[in-house]
């Protein structure tokens, strides 16, 4: 089936001890499809988060599993939220929204 996949915002700056809330908008051609998303740092920083949803689960709020404490993914399907709390400057970087269907 076709995916689409729209980050928003597509820049967003925020203050030291902030909280960063980073969107990711998911359009599948069919309902009901397992999906894989994603949450990737440029840099080679790897995968910040991932979780696997059905596009029609109802909406979920779930911790990610990742060194700093606090980060959580929300879905309200057919967008995901991602937050990081605190953020500091060296959490800068490009932050790239994945989905696969499975």
């Amino acid at each position: 089936g076709a995916l689409r996949v729209i980050q928003v915002p597509d820049e967003l700056q925020v203050t030291a001890g902030d909280t960063a809330t980073l969107g990711c908008q998911v359009e599948v051609a069919e309902s009901g499809v397992q999906l894989r998303m994603e949450r990737v740092r440029d840099g080679g920083l790897g995968v910040l988060c991932a979780t696997r949803l059905f596009f029609v689960t109802p909406p979920l709020l779930s911790p990610c599993p990742r060194r700093a404490q606090g980060v959580q993914l929300a879905w309200h399907p057919p967008r995901a939220t991602l937050s990081l709390p605190q953020v500091q400057a060296n959490d800068s970087g490009r932050y790239i929204c994945q989905v696969i269907l499975e």
